[in-house]
């Protein structure tokens, strides 16, 4: 402990340059382990101990990549059983995910000063391609199995949504569309089914990220949640023939647009009074009646309210209890909002491989929070939904 104290107090008095903080994270972090294996073999390095648990084997050498620069330790192993420091755990997935990105655009020469900063606030010194091709083989691997895995169970409410992104594609800078699809179960959990990145949002895109859902086994599909988008009403008319729920904020925003800005707080009150009937038909008897109201003043939204009626009260036909959850895409709009926070740190992606790389490591870590958290949504009234009777036995043996 003496050698320890004052190899530790000569490092302080070097002063605060880079390399000495370097080195003495170094020497905590190698002191941290030491302590720690000597706990766990119950002795000392080269100590005689009737009661000693365990025995070192060696070291294998590990960088350690931090904001003060990458440092080298040495690991102990040990006879029995493995041993790895909690301070060196892996990166969570899409830490690891954004780094290969980064590190992938500076392999394709897409280097700038904003990439060339990221890299040296993660701590990075420099990249090989051989890092890059493990760091991404293993991630892909992982993503891949996510996002491919056969989906079971009934799962009777899917929304849906895209976000766009930046990317290059044969020397151009595009927008791509990510969408995504959340689903909830008969036990009331709630996954993330799926994802792809498409060129745009058309009909034809939407019809095979659908059908992609079906083939991987998604079924009992009872009412569908997106914004207003033909592509995506046609590709659920054809695919999943479910329910399609218009968003009712979007559709909020979209009326709003028809009025004058001092007339806005009077139009989304009386729209707003159509949502708090007690039933579905009530709430259609009043939304005709607000919709009489406003047509002289505003045709314009008049017609939109007729043509969107069945669309924006579909949720009503369902069981009271979903209701605040499934009339809109808010769900989803969370999810986007962390997917815009994350890919706005890279800016341009260097392909669409490295798009699906980091948000379907987004997704892979956003789903085993919501598998640890509680149900997402009550259960009364989830198994009317199910396609799958439920199976009763006997009390007694027949």
């Amino acid at each position: 402990m003496t050698n320890a104290t004052m190899a530790l107090a000569e490092l302080a008095e070097k002063g605060a340059d880079i390399d000495v903080l370097r080195q003495m994270v170094q020497f905590m972090a190698q002191r941290l382990m030491e302590f720690d294996v000597e706990g766990r073999c119950g002795a000392a390095y080269d100590e005689k101990n009737p009661e000693r648990l365990n025995s070192r084997n060696g070291y294998r050498e590990r960088t350690w990549d931090t904001r003060a620069g990458s440092v080298e330790l040495k690991i102990p192993k040990l006879r029995q059983g493995s041993y790895f420091p909690e301070f060196l755990e892996p990166r969570r997935t899409a830490e690891k995910a954004l780094t290969a990105v980064i590190q992938e655009a500076y392999v394709q020469g897409i280097s700038t000063r904003s990439v060339d900063n990221l890299v040296k606030s993660l701590g990075m010194s420099g990249v090989s391609k051989s890092q890059v091709s493990r760091l991404c083989g293993e991630l892909d691997e992982r993503v891949n199995a996510f996002l491919g895995r056969q989906i079971e169970g009934d799962w009777p409410y899917l929304w849906v949504d895209a976000t766009y992104v930046k990317t290059r594609e044969a020397g151009r800078i595009v927008s791509v569309a990510v969408i995504v699809a959340v689903g909830v179960n008969t036990d009331g959990q709630r996954e993330v089914l799926g994802l792809k990145v498409g060129a745009s949002e058309a009909e034809p895109f939407w019809t095979e990220f659908l059908r992609s859902l079906n083939r991987r086994g998604l079924r009992g599909v009872k009412l569908v949640i997106s914004d207003s988008h033909e592509g995506i009403k046609a590709a659920v008319s054809k695919v999943l023939k479910a329910t399609w729920q218009r968003c009712r904020v979007h559709f909020m925003r979209n009326a709003l647009a028809h009025a004058g800005k001092t007339q806005r707080r009077m139009v989304s009150a009386a729209i707003g009074t159509v949502f708090v009937q007690e039933s579905a038909d009530a709430a259609r008897a009043q939304w005709r009646s607000v919709a009489d109201q406003l047509r002289d003043k505003f045709p314009k939204l008049g017609r939109l309210m007729d043509d969107a009626e069945n669309d924006v009260l579909a949720f009503m036909t369902f069981p009271r209890a979903h209701w605040t959850q499934i009339y809109s895409t808010n769900p989803l709009e969370r999810l986007n909002a962390e997917i815009k926070r994350r890919t706005n740190v890279v800016g341009i992606f260097p392909n669409d491989a490295s798009i699906t790389r980091l948000v379907g490591a987004m997704m892979l870590e956003q789903n085993d929070e919501w598998s640890l958290n509680r149900r997402y949504m009550q259960l009364e009234g989830l198994q009317s939904l199910s396609d799958t009777a439920p199976t009763r036995l006997s009390a007694v043996a027949r």
